[in-house]
């Protein structure tokens, strides 16, 4: 509730279709060539092979890795949709609302998430090539991906400070809404832009698959 809920939300999405049009503009400008060849449908069959758990080669050669990022995608937006505090709001506010997820379900993957970030960092800190490519920038992105989930969890249980708590659950979420388009959580979009690029030039040139 309140104006930063809009002004966070309104800058996330209008600032994702302004990178989206920049990136479609740069393409039509400078590399027009490579529309001559992206067909929709092998930018779909990339993109949904791709969807598929463990169905490319590369991921079945990372399981564990795969496994983790693949899990913490999907809970990053199906845990703040259906939770139900999330819904109650959204109920009070617009009259809308859809079955929500069972508390303990949501307590175990919100544990999930949190761990899983923790892999990440552990992962960029010891991993050597990972490690290389790893800027301090990355480090401060998981924590702010970390914050909503962990000060949420905390809100709920009312553990210490419930109501700094949810001030800072609030803030946390809306600070992330706002970084998302300038930043690289902003492969939301760029991602299957890439992967139709790279699925019309295997398929429709190659004639080979990119999974």
């Amino acid at each position: 509730m309140g104006p930063m809920v809009w002004i966070s939300a309104l800058i996330c999405i209008f600032g994702l279709l302004v990178k989206f049009i920049l990136i479609i503009k740069e393409v039509y400008e400078k590399e027009r060539y490579l529309l001559s060849y992206i067909t929709v449908r092998h930018s779909l069959r990339s993109i949904i092979a791709w969807l598929i758990p463990f169905y490319p080669r590369s991921t079945r050669m990372r399981p564990v890795y795969y496994g983790i990022s693949y899990l913490f995608h999907v809970l990053l937006f199906l845990l703040p949709v259906f939770l139900m505090s999330h819904i109650v709001l959204i109920n009070e506010s617009f009259n809308l609302s859809w079955p929500a997820m069972n508390d303990t379900a949501a307590d175990i993957l919100t544990i999930g998430v949190i761990f899983a970030l923790v892999f990440f960092v552990l992962r960029r800190r010891f991993i050597p090539d990972v490690r290389f490519l790893t800027s301090f920038m990355d480090y401060i992105l998981i924590l702010m991906v970390l914050l909503p989930f962990v000060t949420g969890f905390l809100a709920y249980h009312q553990v210490i400070l419930y109501k700094w708590i949810v001030i800072a659950h609030v803030l946390s979420g809306e600070v992330l809404l706002i970084v998302i388009p300038f930043s690289r959580f902003s492969h939301m979009i760029t991602a299957p832009l890439t992967r139709a690029y790279t699925g019309s030039e295997f398929g429709n040139i190659r004639h080979a698959r990119d999974w």
